[in-house]
C-alpha cells in the first residue's frame, strides 16, 4: 500500500512558526530565562500528535489477508464470492474468450424432491425413453448434490466471465424443478455453445473416491446423433480432467473409468447434444473423505477453477 498523499506530508519545521510569538513574548517579559520558559511552554504541545505530524494508517481488517467466507465450510451464500473478482479494467466483454459461449449445466434441482411426478415423466433421448430428471444424491449429513452443483456453477460463471466468455446456465435455482434432460441439451444447442459442461457429484458406496469425466459415445438413433461431437468432446474432457487434477489435487476415480474418463451412450444430456459437451462427477458424496471436500467452500472454488481452466484450454486450442 502506498501512503503518498495528504496523509503523508513531511513534518513541518515548527520553529519558524513559533519564532514571532517567542520574539513578542521576549519583548514583553524581560530576562532571557523567563523568555526561554515561555518559548518551551508555547512550543511543547506541537511534539505530540500535532496536525503537522505524518499519520501512517494501517490497513483495515477488510484489507487483511484473512480467509474469505469462501474458505469456510460450508458456504451459506446462494451466490458465493469466488476468490477472484471481476476487475473494473477487464470487463466480462473483453478477454481471451470474447465471442465464446459456454453453457454450464448444474445437475438436478433442489425443487425436484417436491415434484416427483413431473421429474419421473419419460422423455425421448434418442436411444430410448428416460426420466425427465432425478433428485440427485446427497452426503450422509444432507448436503445435496443440487446445492453443490449450483454453487460450483456460480463460481465457474464468474471465472469464465472474467475471461470474456458469454456464460449461460441451464437453471439458476429460478424454476420449481428440472429442466428435463432433453431441455438441458436443447439449451446448449440453441445457444450454439462452444462448450457445455454438466456439473455433478456421484452417489456411490463408501470407499469409492475420486472424480470422473463422462464423454459422449457415438450414438446415431432417433433424434440423437453425437458423431460430430465425439472428437471435440473427448478433447474437452481430457483437458478438463487434466486441469481438475492439477488444481484440486483430487485423483481420478478408483471405481469407474480409465484415468478418470468414462464413455456413455445412455445419458440424454449427451445423446441429444449437437455441441461439444461432457459431464463431470466431482467426487463421491457418500464417501466421508470425498464428502469433506465437496462440502468445503474452499475446495469448491478449486473445483470451479480446475473445470474453468479446462474449458479455457479447450476453447483456446
Amino acid at each position: 500500500m502506498s501512503y503518498a498523499g495528504p496523509d503523508f506530508e513531511p513534518p513541518q519545521n515548527r520553529r519558524p512558526r513559533r519564532g514571532p510569538l517567542t520574539v513578542a513574548l521576549a519583548a514583553l517579559v524581560p530576562g532571557a530565562l523567563l523568555g526561554w520558559l515561555v518559548y518551551e511552554t508555547v512550543g511543547g504541545s506541537g511534539d505530540e500528535g500535532g496536525s503537522g505530524r505524518a499519520t501512517v494508517r494501517s490497513s483495515s481488517p477488510a484489507a487483511s489477508n484473512t480467509p474469505s467466507d469462501d474458505a469456510k465450510e460450508p458456504s451459506a451464500s446462494p451466490e458465493p464470492k469466488p476468490t477472484a473478482t471481476p476487475s473494473a479494467s477487464a470487463p466480462a466483454a473483453s478477454g481471451p474468450l470474447k465471442g465464446k459461449v459456454v453453457v454450464i449445466d448444474p445437475g438436478h434441482n433442489a425443487g425436484n424432491f417436491r415434484h416427483a411426478s413431473e421429474i419421473n415423466r419419460k422423455v425421448d433421448i434418442g436411444t430410448n425413453a428416460k426420466e425427465c430428471d432425478t433428485t440427485g444424491t446427497s452426503t450422509n449429513d444432507g448436503y445435496t448434490e443440487a446445492k453443490f452443483t449450483l454453487d460450483v456453477a456460480h463460481r465457474m460463471r464468474t471465472l469464465l466471465q472474467e475471461q470474456g466468455a458469454t456464460v449461460k446456465l441451464t437453471q439458476d435455482g429460478d424454476r420449481p424443478f428440472g429442466p428435463c434432460v432433453d431441455e438441458r441439451a436443447r439449451i446448449g444447442n440453441q445457444a450454439k455453445a462452444d462448450a457445455v459442461v454438466s456439473i455433478h457429484a456421484d452417489g456411490s458406496g463408501a470407499g469409492n473416491r475420486g472424480f470422473h469425466v463422462i464423454l459422449p459415445g457415438a450414438v446415431h438413433a432417433g433424434a440423437a446423433d453425437t458423431r460430430p461431437i465425439v472428437g471435440p468432446s473427448r478433447d474437452l474432457g481430457e483437458r478438463l480432467a487434466g486441469r481438475f487434477v492439477a488444481v484440486t489435487g483430487s485423483a481420478p476415480s478408483n471405481y469407474i473409468g480409465d484415468g478418470g474418463l468414462v464413455t456413455r451412450k445412455d445419458l440424454g444430456g449427451l445423446n441429444l447434444s449437437t455441441v461439444p459437451k461432457v459431464f463431470i462427477e466431482c467426487g463421491n458424496m457418500r464417501d466421508s473423505k470425498d464428502a469433506a471436500l465437496l462440502t468445503s467452500g474452499a475446495w469448491r472454488q478449486k473445483a470451479a477453477q480446475g473445470i474453468s481452466e479446462g474449458i479455457v484450454s479447450f476453447l483456446r486450442g
